[in-house]
């Protein structure tokens, strides 16, 4: 046998050693590779949602005053805003069902009845509304963030963002022919004939002289929207347990529900339904499918299916969901972007490559939805205004027929 000197024995061990080590390197390098380029995935926290105020603020040309309040309230249940006098803005806003309505979508003008049970006059040629009756409580913090001052004057309306402030939102119903306007009168014109009925009742004329008393003529179409938005700006709900929890008392949520809370947090929730009013309020397609109440589909804001972010606050009172309605359980949502995330597609007119990658990159699974259903329902509050006038100075039936 020959013998090896301890010397290039050494060298040997060195040199294979060496080359072993080097190819350990290498691996460990390919493998640690995709680490570096793979972006983390973000978790919100709960610093990304947050209590509402317990006051409203207001528009520097719209300060609220009690004689508004009043004249507004009035008007929203007054059917003389209405082209056929039959329909009031409390048609599909009753305050039973949080100021929205328990219908897909609502039957606005030559309609009778309420809630479920609201039905077309015949004959008919009055389509349903176009999208789901949303909420009026608390959209005076529609807009609102974080660490942001609050602009009343532009806080975004409706579910395709065509309006901003309450004040603008006001009027559109009345010019629309499905909600309150009919047939009978022109979208140019109807504004112009609901305050030519107003100014022939006394009792309005007095009314608004008292709501804007600095005012040459203070019966206006502007003031108008001026009392109904200073009305809905007292429809609030800002005391929930949820807010309780976040301005201090964490004996408001149980620790099942702060289990939900954690899950809608991690589940990806957030990313659209953030702030203190759990919205972004930006225009997301999600690919919901379209309500059979219209023969066309609804392509949204922008032609492209795409609407707005809804609040999740007093979700218990305002089934059914989302823009189309078709909804009527939150468990049934939850199970929607499940589906999303796993991708289905629910509206044959959407395509995959529209959907919004908030929605697909969501984590909802089956085991998740009944904590995080628990968790929302601690955004509920009832105690909110729920006062329907005995009488409007119209004389015509509170709230419509």
């Amino acid at each position: 046998m020959g013998f090896v000197s301890r010397t290039a024995f050494e060298k040997m061990y060195y040199f294979l050693w060496f080359i072993f080590a080097g190819f350990l390197c290498t691996g460990c390098g390919s493998r640690q590779e995709p680490l570096r380029n793979k972006q983390a995935k973000t978790i919100e926290t709960i610093a990304d949602l947050g209590a509402l105020p317990l006051y409203v603020t207001d528009p520097k040309d719209n300060p609220s005053t009690p004689e508004k309040v009043h004249l507004g309230r009035l008007l929203f249940f007054d059917p003389v805003l209405s082209g056929n006098k039959d329909v009031s803005c409390a048609t599909c806003h009753q305050p039973e069902f949080n100021y929205a309505e328990f219908l897909e979508t609502s039957i606005g003008v030559n309609g009778v009845g309420n809630g479920s049970k609201r039905r077309f006059v015949e004959p008919n040629d009055i389509p349903f509304v176009k999208r789901n009756s949303q909420s009026i409580l608390n959209t005076a913090f529609n807009g609102i963030k974080n660490d942001e001052i609050y602009d009343p004057e532009k806080a975004p309306m409706f579910w395709d963002v065509r309006a901003k402030s309450l004040e603008m939102q006001a009027l559109e119903p009345i010019k629309t022919l499905e909600e309150m306007r009919g047939n009978t009168y022109h979208q140019d014109k109807i504004l112009d004939e609901v305050i030519a009925r107003i100014r022939k009742i006394p009792v309005y004329k007095t009314l608004f002289t008292k709501a804007f008393p600095n005012e040459s003529e203070p019966l206006s179409q502007v003031n108008l929207s001026r009392a109904i938005a200073a009305y809905e700006r007292t429809l609030i709900a800002p005391n929930t347990r949820f807010d309780q929890y976040m301005r201090g008392d964490s004996n408001a949520l149980s620790s099942s529900e702060k289990d939900g809370l954690n899950a809608f947090l991690t589940t990806g929730c957030v990313k659209c339904h953030s702030g203190p009013m759990f919205s972004d309020y930006k225009l997301h397609v999600l690919g919901v499918p379209d309500t059979g109440n219209r023969k066309e589909s609804d392509s949204g804001a922008d032609q492209h299916y795409a609407f707005r972010t809804p609040s999740l606050r007093n979700l218990r009172f305002t089934s059914p969901y989302m823009h189309s309605g078709k909804f009527t359980t939150l468990d049934q949502v939850l199970m929607f972007y499940e589906d999303v995330a796993g991708g289905k597609l629910l509206n044959p007119k959407v395509k995959a490559q529209q959907i919004d990658t908030l929605a697909t990159d969501m984590d909802v699974n089956f085991k998740d939805i009944s904590r995080i259903v628990e968790f929302l329902n601690t955004l509920n509050d009832d105690a909110f205004d729920k006062t329907i006038p005995a009488t409007v100075p119209s004389g015509l039936p509170v709230g419509g027929l």
